[in-house]
């Protein structure tokens, strides 16, 4: 992105004020590790959820899941072809891991999206993407009504998968295996604010078994 672009980044500065405090947390915080650093900021918490916890969040995500969908239709019919559902807010599994994720980042609870379950049987997957919305698309003129850029995602791992299923930061060089009860997070900006082309991002198709996940994503005001 260019130095012209970039200055007219929507967002730029309130993505890369609240970048820097979600940093300065996580950095502080023993129970996160950094996986990555420089092109990109990525980071895990292992035993975030307890097998009780991801039990109950795995039925609830069979409660909610339809054919995924995506904000753009312009992609191949191949593109993402899990299963995909809102969780419903007032259930409290669902307030539990909104209040937990949000306090470990600490950001405001309200400035996250609804937690979305996720369900990818064997052959299923989600190609190359990004998180942060591209602001020249149709969307882009309603998501900026709904909290602005999103900011940081946090994906929680709620089964171990038999064979394949892994997220892998292709720009990176990381490919990190489902672990039940583990998040992970990352900053879908640079620390100037801009969107980070190298948080482009696959779920690798599930060659054995179902793979089971949560994400919540973040914007940079609260999202309604």
């Amino acid at each position: 992105m260019s130095k012209y672009l970039s200055a007219f980044t929507p967002d730029k500065e309130a993505l890369a004020e609240l970048g820097k405090q979600v940093r300065e947390r996580l950095q502080d915080d023993p129970s996160v590790y950094q996986i990555a650093e420089g092109k990109a900021e990525v980071y895990a918490v292992g035993d975030f959820l307890s097998e009780e916890e991801c039990e109950l969040l795995m039925d609830m995500v069979d409660d909610t899941a339809r054919p995924s969908t995506l904000f753009e239709e312009t992609y191949r019919e191949d593109y993402r072809t899990s299963y995909s559902g809102d969780l419903k807010r007032t259930e409290s599994v669902a307030m539990m891991i909104d209040r937990r994720i949000a306090d470990l980042l600490g950001i405001d609870v309200s400035w996250g999206e609804r937690a979305q379950g996720q369900r990818y049987h064997p052959g299923q997957q989600y190609k190359g993407h990004w998180d942060w919305f591209s602001t020249d698309s149709g969307y882009w003129e309603t998501e900026k009504k709904r909290g602005g850029q999103r900011s940081w995602t946090a994906m929680a791992y709620l089964n171990n998968v038999e064979e394949g299923g892994e997220t892998e930061f292709t720009e990176l060089g990381i490919s990190i295996e489902p672990q039940q009860g583990a998040l992970l997070i990352w900053n879908n900006a640079h620390p100037d604010g801009t969107p980070n082309k190298n948080t482009i991002h696959a779920a690798k198709p599930v060659e054995k078994g179902v793979k089971y996940v949560v994400t919540k994503w973040f914007r940079v005001g609260p999202w309604i």
